[in-house]
């Protein structure tokens, strides 16, 4: 069998179904939407907003926000129509793997570590960055080389800037989460069900006091002239932006990741992918309104909190407590959401036989893949440990445009050589969409730079050396087992 052979829809709907290797289907369609939000809510809205805004597109961060979510909106059309194809766990390395081939589905699978495990380390990083600054404000004061990367210094709240060696409160974070992720899905969307609530209803709160608060002057000009150079404001600094700031859109692929967990996936994952979009879409573009219009962009530029910067120019000081609660609580429903993703596609992966049986085996008590989990608590760990955000944070964007731009092309290779196959949800538009999604989600890679591609072709490097140092020589559909 060559490098392009496909794994048949039938052969992976059989493999997915009972046995010991049965995930179990406890999420309905209210979970997963609340999934999808809890993934999408979190760092970009509190953190990025306002550094895009102050660094790339000025007031017009608005509009960045729109242009994401379009890109998102043409991946999250096809993610639908594969999600109820193919309800399995995995998400977009199960989809390249039945359109393809072996060798893409590896490299797809690859890239969602950037999404789901470096995405969750991001997160973390900014988590405990929040919840030092809530410590110190009750009083408590955590020793500086216990909360920073040794390669990132970070501002403490009394301004002063610190080199640490390692960032103890981003590794609990990940530990925490891991556990409850072992214990077991329905109680990991419970938890994330109430956090979500309580998140969108601070982010609701704000938006409804804040517009009060507005001053027109802010937004002009709302597009700022361009400085002479790509992406520093102008319209290319609106391109930027959306590539810096979609990141905060990175989640909602993941509902797909717990297909195989849906009660009803034909009927459930479109809502869920496509609802959680919509509501974040709509919440993202009023706060980014109201933050640019309470205060002028270019004072987010040095702000560690922006959103602090903004909620300052009202006379509301109880809004300053009842943001960070709502961030902490918005970042770890993300670290959650991630995990869970990771651990799904790299389950996917194992059952293939493309990664070690680790990686698929099942808590007979609690039906996760609890030893996955254990190991990507270790790895993600330690990118949370040492690693600085900046990096790690625009890798995640590139890894998941690039898994966008994979099931985008999917969707066309799949209408064309399996019409037949029954489709509960389907892609409008096809070829446009498709292609429209292509489009628009490499343009946002283009607009990220040359040091990201650089990144992500080094990683894909790693990847490929994996590949064909042992995945290629235990592939069960090259091994017929």
């Amino acid at each position: 069998m060559g490098l392009l052979t496909v794994k048949p829809l039938s052969r992976i709907k059989e493999e997915s179904e009972g046995g010991a290797h049965s995930l179990k289907r406890t999420l309905g369609p209210g979970s997963l939407v609340a999934l999808g939000i809890g993934a999408i809510i979190g760092a970009g809205l509190f953190s990025i907003t306002g550094i895009a805004a102050a660094n790339y597109a000025g007031p017009a961060i608005a509009l960045s926000f729109v242009l994401a979510a379009i890109g998102c909106a043409f991946a999250g059309l096809c993610y639908s129509e594969f999600s109820t194809m193919i309800p399995i766990a995995g998400s977009a390395y199960t989809y390249a793997y039945a359109t393809m081939g072996e060798f893409l589905a590896w490299v797809i699978g690859w890239d969602l570590v950037l999404e789901y495990a470096v995405g969750a380390a991001t997160v973390s990083i900014s988590w405990s960055s929040y919840v030092v600054t809530v410590l110190h404000n009750l009083g408590i004061n955590l020793p500086p080389y216990l909360i920073a990367s040794p390669w990132q210094p970070v501002q403490l709240p009394n301004g002063q800037l610190v080199h640490g060696l390692i960032n103890l409160p981003a590794v609990f974070i990940i530990c925490a989460v891991s556990t409850l992720l072992m214990i077991g899905i329905k109680e990991s969307a419970s938890v994330n069900a109430v956090v979500v609530v309580i998140k969108v209803a601070v982010v609701l709160v704000v938006i409804g006091v804040g517009v009060w608060f507005i001053k027109g002057a802010n937004y002009t000009p709302f597009i700022p002239e361009n400085t002479g150079k790509f992406g520093e404001f102008g319209w290319s600094g609106i391109l930027r932006a959306a590539g810096v700031i979609f990141f905060a859109y990175i989640g909602f692929d993941a509902v797909s990741t717990a297909a195989q967990e849906a009660k009803n996936p034909q009927k459930d994952m479109p809502i869920g992918i496509i609802g959680s979009l919509i509501i974040c879409t709509i919440l993202y573009v009023a706060f980014a309104i109201v933050l640019t219009g309470l205060a002028n962009y270019k004072e987010f530029k040095d702000a560690a909190a922006p959103v602090a910067v903004a909620i300052a120019y009202t006379p509301y000081k109880w809004l300053h407590p009842l943001v960070n609660l709502a961030v902490i609580l918005g970042l770890t429903s993300v670290i959650l959401v991630m995990l869970l993703g990771q651990s799904r596609v790299f389950f996917s992966m194992s059952r293939d036989g493309l990664l070690p049986k680790i990686f698929s085996e099942i808590h007979p008590k609690y039906r996760t893949p609890w030893r996955s989990n254990i190991l990507f608590m270790i790895f993600v760990s330690l990118f949370s440990a040492f690693a600085p955000i900046s990096v790690v944070g625009e890798m995640t964007s590139i890894g998941t445009l690039f898994a966008f731009v994979i099931v985008c092309a999917g969707i066309m290779i799949m209408r064309r050589t399996q019409p037949d196959v029954p489709r509960p949800f389907r892609t409008p538009w096809v070829p446009l969409v498709p292609i429209l999604g292509i489009l628009v989600n490499f343009a946002m890679m283009f607009g990220l730079g040359w040091t990201n591609w650089a990144r992500l072709l080094g990683w894909l490097t790693i990847g490929l050396c994996i590949y064909f140092g042992y995945s290629r020589f235990h592939s069960r559909l090259r091994t017929g087992s």
